[in-house]
C-alpha cells in the first residue's frame, strides 16, 4: 500500500520473480507488469484493480494484495485492509510520506493492521532514509524501527546493512539475477549500524521480558530471539520495522522478503476473529483453524469473461472443498461452490480446498456482494462489513444506439456489483442515467471499461459536484397520512424533532416513545421513511447527511394504521421539519498537495485562491516547494492543465477527499437555481 509511483507494483513484480513464481520481470512502464493486468492499467502505467496473488518463500506461503496508489481508487486499499493480516507500507525515497501514504495508513490504523514500511527508490537523486523516517514520526504518528539500513544513497547505493545481524549485503550489479554478497560492514558505516542495533535491542526488551532479563544478566542476544521480540512487537503495533532497498534495481527485496516473514503475522498470531450471531445477536469468535466451523468474507467481486461472477473470500476458520455448500446470513441463502480458484493477478488456477488464512475464488455465489459473509449453515456467523467513501462526483451517461440501451444498464449492474464506490441512479425529473464515482479518472476508467469489456457505447456529460444537503437548527414537525376509502382506510400520525446530528455522522434516528402512543411493529417502517426522506432533500434534491431525528409522539388507529401509512407520515413529517430548521448545502472539499519549483510558488498561490481554497501548510524540499491545501472539489475541474501551464509542465498534485463544508450563500443560491430550474431574484 503507498502513495502513487512509491513502487508497489514494481515491487511485487520483483517479489514474483525471486520467488519463482514468474521468470521474466515485468516492467510497469513497459505495460509487462504481471499484477497490471487490464488493458487500461497497461496504457496508463497506474494500478486501478487491487490484484491477488500467491508465491512462497522459505518455506513459507505468502499471499500477496497489490493495491492501487491514485485515491480515485481508494476502496480497493479498503476491503484489502479488512482481509489482510499484514501490510508493506511502501514510500518513496524522495518524497516521503505523501498525501495517499496517509491515508491508507489510517485506513490500516481503523483495522489494525500490522506493518512493515519499505523505503524504496534509495538510487533516486534526492534520497534521504532518515528524511522519511522522520516524516513517519510527525505525519503518520509511527514508531519507525529500521532493521536494514541503506548502504550509500542515490548512484552509490549498494545494498543494505542488516541491523540485527549486524553485518552487510551488497549487491554487484543491476542485472536481474540478484546475486549478492554477505560482507562485514564498511567502517564508516560501522558506528550508525552500532547505534541502530541497541535502537532494536531497546524495542525489543520493551515488548519480551525474557530478552530484557537476557540484557541485563550480560548474555549475548541471538539474532532469533531479536526476531521473535520484534515479531511479537510488530503485531502489537508497537513499532513499524524499516526496510531500505530499490526495487527497479533489483535491491532490497530479499531482505523485504524476510522481513515480511519473520515480523508479520500468520493468520495464527492475529487475535481470533470475532462477529455475531445472524439470528440473536450475541458474539460469536472463529480461530484460524482448519477444523473449526467453516467461515469466510467476500472482499471482492470481479467479472470475469470465461469464469464469469467471481467472489473473492478471505477463509477465516475452517475448511471448504469444491462442490460444498455455504450460507451467506446476509442474504439467508445457501449456494453451493461450482469451483475453487486461487489467482495469480487474471491467471487462475483450480484447487480442490481451501483452509483457515487462505484468499481464493469462488465460482458459484451469483448473489453475493462486498462485505457479505459465507459460512456453514449449521454455525452462522456474521463478520463485520467494511465501509466505503461516499462518491463525491457525477456525470449524466446516455447510451448511442437502441441496441446499446439494453446493454448498458446490464453493464452498469455488473460494474456497481464489481465496486462499491460506484453509484448509478435515475434522474426522477430529467429520467437521465447519472453514474457517481471517487474522481474524474475513476468515471473516466468505468466508461472506457463499458466499451470495451461490455461493448456498450455511451456518451457522458461534464462532471458536476455531488453536493449534500444539511440543516443548521432545530424544528419539530407532525405528520399525518389519512386516507378514507370504502372499506379499510390508511392512517399514520407522529411527531418528530429533527437536529444537526454532526460531522460525518449519517442519519442518527432516536426513538422516545413512551407509553405506547406508536407500537413497537410501526417504528422501523418510520424510520425506513425518515431514512428514504434524507435520500432526496427539499432543498435541490441533493441527498442529505448528518441529520438527528427523534420520534417523540404519535397516534394510530386499531384497524387503519399500517406500516405504509406510518413510512409516509414520517417522510411528510421530516421534510417540514427539515424546511423549518433552515436547510443549507453543502460541496466535498479535497486535500490537495501542490509540488512545484520554488520560482513558480507565487502563481500557484494566486491560483489556488482564486479556486477558494485555503493554504494550511508549506513545505519546503531542495528547489521545490509544498503546498497542502483544501480547495472545494467543484473549482477543481481541470488543474492539471491549468498547473502544468503555471509551472512550465514541472508542477504535480494529488487529492483526495477531506470533508463536506458549507457552500457560500451566493454560490448556493446559483447551485440551487441551476438545479431546480428556477431564477434568482
Amino acid at each position: 500500500m503507498a502513495h502513487i509511483d512509491a513502487g508497489k507494483t514494481t515491487t511485487t513484480e520483483r517479489i514474483l520473480f525471486y520467488t519463482g513464481i514468474t521468470h521474466k520481470l515485468g516492467e510497469v512502464h513497459d505495460g509487462t507488469a504481471t499484477m497490471d493486468w487490464m488493458v487500461q492499467e497497461q496504457e496508463r502505467g497506474i494500478t486501478i484493480t487491487s490484484a491477488a496473488t500467491t508465491c512462497f518463500w522459505n518455506d513459507h506461503r505468502i499471499n500477496i494484495i497489490d493495491t492501487p496508489g491514485h485515491v480515485d481508487f481508494t476502496a480497493e486499499v479498503e476491503r484489502s485492509l479488512r482481509v489482510l493480516d499484514g501490510a508493506v507500507a511502501v514510500f518513496c525515497a524522495v518524497g516521503g510520506v505523501e498525501p495517499q501514504s496517509e491515508t491508507v495508513w489510517r485506513q490500516a490504523d481503523k483495522y489494525r493492521v500490522p506493518r512493515i514500511a519499505f523505503v524504496n527508490k534509495m538510487d533516486r537523486v534526492g534520497a534521504d532514509f532518515d528524511h522519511v523516517l522522520a516524516m513517519m514520526r510527525t505525519r503518520l504518528h509511527a514508531r519507525p524501527l529500521p532493521v536494514f539500513l541503506p548502504l550509500g544513497s542515490e548512484d552509490a547505493f549498494r545494498g543494505v546493512i542488516d541491523v540485527v545481524a549486524l553485518n552487510a549485503v551488497v549487491w554487484d550489479d543491476d542485472e536481474p539475477g540478484g546475486s549478492y554478497r554477505v560482507v562485514p560492514i564498511p567502517d564508516e558505516h560501522r558506528e550508525a549500524a552500532r547505534a541502530a542495533h541497541d535502537r532494536v535491542v531497546e524495542a525489543g526488551c520493551e515488548v519480551d521480558d525474557a530478552l530484557l532479563e537476557t540484557f541485563l544478566s550480560g548474555a549475548p542476544i541471538t539474532a532469533e530471539a531479536l526476531h521473535q521480540a520484534l515479531r511479537r512487537g510488530t503485531c502489537a503495533l508497537q513499532f513499524v520495522p524499516v526496510v531500505a532497498g530499490s526495487a527497479f534495481r533489483n535491491k532490497g527485496v530479499q531482505p523485504l522478503l524476510d522481513a515480511i516473514v519473520r515480523y508479520l503475522p500468520s493468520p495464527q498470531d492475529i487475535r481470533p476473529t470475532e462477529g455475531v450471531h445472524p439470528e440473536t445477536g450475541d458474539a460469536a469468535v472463529r480461530t484460524a483453524d482448519d477444523d473449526a466451523p467453516f467461515s469466510g468474507l467476500v472482499f471482492k467481486i470481479m467479472t470475469d469473461p470465461f469464469v464469469g461472477h467471481l467472489a473473492f473470500v478471505r477463509v477465516y476458520s475452517g475448511r471448504l472443498e469444491s462442490g460444498g455448500h455455504v450460507y451467506n446470513p446476509t442474504k439467508r441463502q445457501t449456494t453451493r461452490v461450482e469451483r475453487l480458484l486461487r489467482m495469480h493477478a487474471n491467471k487462475r488456477e483450480e484447487v480442490d480446498a481451501v483452509g483457515a488464512g487462505d484468499i481464493a475464488a469462488l465460482v458459484g455465489l451469483k448473489n453475493a456482494q462486498t462485505g457479505d459473509t459465507i459460512c456453514d449453515e449449521r454455525h452462522p456467523i456474521l463478520l463485520e462489513r467494511m465501509e466505503f467513501p461516499e462518491p463525491v462526483i457525477r456525470l449524466a451517461i446516455e447510451p448511442k444506439t437502441k441496441t446499446d440501451q439494453e446493454k448498458l444498464s446490464a453493464a452498469l449492474g455488473k460494474l456497481v456489483q464489481e465496486d462499491p464506490t460506484f453509484k448509478v441512479h435515475a434522474d426522477p425529473e430529467t429520467g437521465q442515467t447519472l453514474i457517481a464515482g471517487m474522481g474524474e479518472l475513476h468515471l473516466e476508467i468505468l466508461v472506457d471499461r463499458l466499451q470495451r469489456e461490455f461493448g456498450v457505447h455511451a456518451s457522458v456529460g461534464k462532471p458536476q459536484v455531488s453536493y449534500r444537503e444539511t440543516i443548521r437548527g432545530e424544528a419539530a414537525a407532525e405528520g399525518r397520512f389519512i386516507r378514507q376509502t370504502g372499506g379499510r382506510g390508511q392512517y399514520g400520525h407522529v411527531k418528530i424533532k429533527v437536529a444537526p446530528a454532526g460531522a460525518d455522522r449519517g442519519f442518527v434516528f432516536e426513538n422516545a416513545i413512551v407509553g405506547g402512543s406508536i407500537p413497537k411493529e410501526f417504528l422501523p417502517a418510520c424510520e425506513a421513511g425518515f431514512a428514504e426522506a434524507m435520500e432526496c432533500g427539499s432543498l435541490a434534491g441533493y441527498p442529505m447527511r448528518d441529520v438527528k431525528v427523534t420520534l417523540y409522539d404519535g397516534s394510530y388507529h386499531d384497524v387503519d394504521s399500517s406500516e405504509m401509512a406510518f413510512k409516509i407520515a414520517a417522510s411528510m413529517a421530516f421534510k417540514e421539519a427539515c424546511r423549518k430548521a433552515g436547510m443549507t448545502l453543502l460541496e466535498p472539499v479535497m486535500r490537495v498537495e501542490v509540488v512545484v519549483p520554488e520560482d513558480f510558488l507565487g502563481e500557484v498561490l494566486g491560483d489556488l485562491n482564486a479556486r477558494r481554497g485555503r493554504v494550511v501548510a508549506l513545505e519546503n524540499r531542495p528547489g521545490l516547494s509544498v503546498l497542502q491545501s483544501l480547495v472545494p472539489l467543484a473549482q477543481l475541474f481541470g488543474y492539471a492543465t491549468d498547473l502544468r501551464s503555471k509551472s512550465q509542465g514541472r508542477g504535480s498534485y494529488s487529492m483526495h477527499f477531506a470533508h463536506y463544508e458549507d457552500v457560500p450563500k451566493a454560490l448556493a443560491e446559483d447551485v440551487v437555481a441551476r438545479v431546480t430550474g428556477t431564477t434568482r431574484s
